[in-house]
């Protein structure tokens, strides 16, 4: 065998093992970025579902189809703070008064996946199970108003003077790939998130009946 003929074997050998080289590479960027549209897509898919109950029960605040159950509308709101909330409504639409509460759990909970901020996210009726979801979610912020716009202090001491609230919900990969969920930051903004929504002005239509 020649001295051409090695460097020949040796030059197919450096340029195959480049050639797979470049083919595992490429083959694990497409996996990872697959998995990454996934995963927004989840997210996507799991903030709907929060966002249309979150919003489906916010809106009934303070309605009982026996409205003698409910005869001061004020009164709707038992307990409101910055990530928690208790009120009254008809659950069912049967003229049974339910008392609704939803917060937040802490991280700690969610120990187990490696993102350090996502958390479950809970919603209780009356004395029953609390029913608690690991959606990713990050932040599941309210801030209150009065009836002239200005924003309540939190706890609010007297939920009655609610007039309207905002409400910001954040979600974040809970199995991140490559560290793609955002940086902490002294500031929190709904922009550093992968995915969110913000309802500026939610109010309930019984809570306007004063």
């Amino acid at each position: 065998m020649g001295t051409s003929t090695i460097i020949d074997i040796i030059s197919s050998a450096v340029v195959a093992g480049l050639l797979l080289i470049m083919t595992l590479r490429l083959t694990s960027q497409a996996n990872e970025t697959t998995t990454i549209y996934n995963g927004n897509v989840n997210l996507q898919q799991n903030i709907v579902v929060l966002v249309t109950w979150i919003e489906h029960d916010f809106r009934e605040i303070g309605y009982c189809q026996d409205y003698t159950k409910i005869p001061v509308p004020t009164k709707s709101i038992r307990h409101a703070d910055t990530s928690d909330i208790t009120f009254w409504t008809d659950v069912k639409n049967n003229g049974s008064l339910d008392s609704i509460h939803w917060y937040v759990g802490p991280t700690s909970e969610m120990a187990l996946t490696p993102n350090p901020r996502d958390r479950k996210i809970y919603r209780q009726v009356n004395n029953g199970t609390t029913e608690g979801w690991a959606l990713g979610v990050t932040q599941f912020k309210l801030q209150y108003f009065d009836y002239d716009g200005d924003t309540l202090a939190t706890p609010v001491a007297h939920p009655n003077m609610i007039y309207s609230m905002q409400i910001s919900i954040a979600c974040e990969n809970p199995f991140p790939i490559a560290e793609e969920y955002r940086v902490v930051s002294g500031k929190d903004s709904l922009a550093d998130f992968q995915v969110f929504w913000r309802q500026l002005r939610l109010a309930a239509r019984n809570l306007k009946n004063r």
